[in-house]
């Protein structure tokens, strides 16, 4: 193709500018190249210093503030409700009437069961009395008519077995007198009977009776409710009117008190008193941070609504019984729970406060310490790369103690001081493989395609920047 003399000057002066502009390209990114191949090959050595502090070992948990004198009172006889005596926020104190419940039908039972019991009792009285006879008996040898008779018969044959030989004789036919004959001696003797089985079947009766005025007076009492603590009143879930159910029966009201734990922890019931007084707090911990948990262990409570408050508190105990709560997927995390009890001041903490639990499972106090990250292996001895005075490295065993949060207790293998090796990065500039962005499509060239589309790049740049009518009549053409 023929090139015209005014366009032949143009294409040679801009063919010279894209030359010089790819030979600086070129040699920018031999010098770039160059640079980073001297200081790849460099590392750069971080280190950690043994020094003394406080190694913590913490697990956490989550829960919710509770105080154990919280309280749903709650009627034990249901009745229509006469009169509520409190209200809410009110202060009682133990045995102070809270409300009451109509009395008449409990009353009556009391009655009745009163009466009862007299009844009983007049029987046992009566069975234990028995049966009461009375005879009489003719004392021994106090029979005198049989004598009499005798002596009279006696006397009567003499004298005819006699008349008959002295039968002349006018005076001597005359009878003889009649003896007197004594009454027979008699005595009266009285026998009780008592039946026995009687006696017990009336002593039971009487026991069955008093059971039953106890239990009817108990009803009775139940119509008045009392506060069983000292506390506030939270809240009262029922009106004048309102017909209560108790717990020794069913009714069928508009309102049933049964005492139980809300959702949050907190009691309900017909009437609540809370008091902060003693307040604890029991969280959830996983399987594996609960079999740290020990009694006595010192922790951290931090209320999530108040993130600012951190309050102290101590292990009471550990459930040895699992939660389960939902994890992802649909899986059950096993989690455990234990109680905490808060120490310092409680007054101005609510039940069912959310917090956060961090305890304290180990503690090691002045103690020669490392970053966990200075240490290669697991248990009681490792390993780590002591860096002498000069630069070199010296792998040497180390005991450890507490294994805390974020640094271990060093017992033997270190001293205070002594620097020590951590997880190295290659390279100064900041980057992992000591490469600039955007420079690694430029050094894969040198192998192939990569290399091409980099060069490429920045001589494109240049040439639009030097001439761009230039490179718009080679555009066109």
């Amino acid at each position: 193709m023929k090139v015209l003399p005014r366009r032949r000057g143009a294409v040679l002066l801009n063919s010279a500018l894209g030359v010089a502009l790819v030979g600086a390209a070129a040699l920018a990114y031999t010098t770039l190249d160059s640079g980073t191949e001297k200081t790849a090959g460099k590392t750069q050595v971080r280190t950690a210093t043994v020094a003394k502090g406080t190694v913590l070992a913490t697990v956490s948990g989550t829960g919710t503030l509770a105080s154990p004198t919280d309280a749903a009172q709650d009627f034990t006889t249901g009745g229509k409700l006469t009169a509520v005596k409190v209200a809410v926020g009110d202060a009682v104190t133990k045995g102070q009437v809270l409300a009451t419940v109509d009395t008449t039908a409990a009353q009556q039972q009391v009655d009745a069961a009163q009466s009862a019991l007299t009844t009983a009792n007049a029987n046992l009285t009566k069975a234990q009395a028995g049966v009461t006879t009375t005879t009489t008996q003719q004392l021994p040898g106090s029979s005198g008519n049989g004598s009499a008779g005798n002596t009279s018969n006696g006397s009567a044959g003499g004298s005819g077995g006699s008349g008959g030989g002295d039968r002349g004789a006018g005076a001597s036919s005359a009878p003889a007198p009649q003896a007197t004959v004594p009454a027979p001696q008699t005595t009266t003797i009285t026998t009780t009977k008592v039946d026995q089985a009687a006696v017990a079947q009336a002593q039971q009766q009487v026991a069955t009776a008093q059971t039953t005025l106890a239990n009817a007076q108990a009803a009775l009492a139940g119509t008045t409710l009392t506060a069983s603590v000292d506390g506030t009143v939270a809240s009262i879930a029922g009106k004048v009117g309102d017909t209560m159910g108790g717990g020794t029966g069913s009714s069928t009201g508009t309102t049933k008190s049964t005492g139980s734990t809300s959702g949050s922890g907190a009691p309900s019931g017909f009437i609540v008193l809370t008091n902060p007084t003693g307040m604890q707090v029991t969280a959830n911990f996983s399987e594996l941070d609960s079999l740290k948990l020990k009694k006595g262990e010192s922790a951290t409570v931090a209320l999530n609504a108040q993130s600012d408050t951190k309050l102290n508190a101590t292990v009471l105990s550990v459930s040895s019984l699992p939660v389960s709560s939902g994890g992802s997927g649909g899986a059950a995390a096993v989690q455990y729970a234990a109680t905490l009890q808060i120490t310092g001041d409680t007054s101005k903490l609510r039940t069912g406060l959310s917090a956060t639990v961090s305890v304290v499972t180990g503690e090691a106090d002045n103690a020669l310490s490392l970053p966990t990250a200075a240490l290669a292996g697991t248990g009681a001895s490792r390993t780590a790369t002591l860096v002498q005075p000069d630069g070199t490295g010296e792998r040497v065993t180390v005991e450890v103690g507490v294994e805390g949060d974020t640094t271990v207790q060093v017992l033997s293998g270190l001293k205070e001081g002594d620097k020590v090796e951590l997880a190295t990065t290659s390279g100064t500039n900041g980057f992992p493989n000591g490469s600039f962005p955007g420079l690694n499509g430029g050094q894969g060239g040198r192998g192939g395609a990569g290399a091409g589309a980099g060069v490429a790049g920045v001589g494109a740049a240049a040439g639009g920047a030097g001439s761009g009518a230039g490179a718009g009549r080679g555009g066109s053409r």
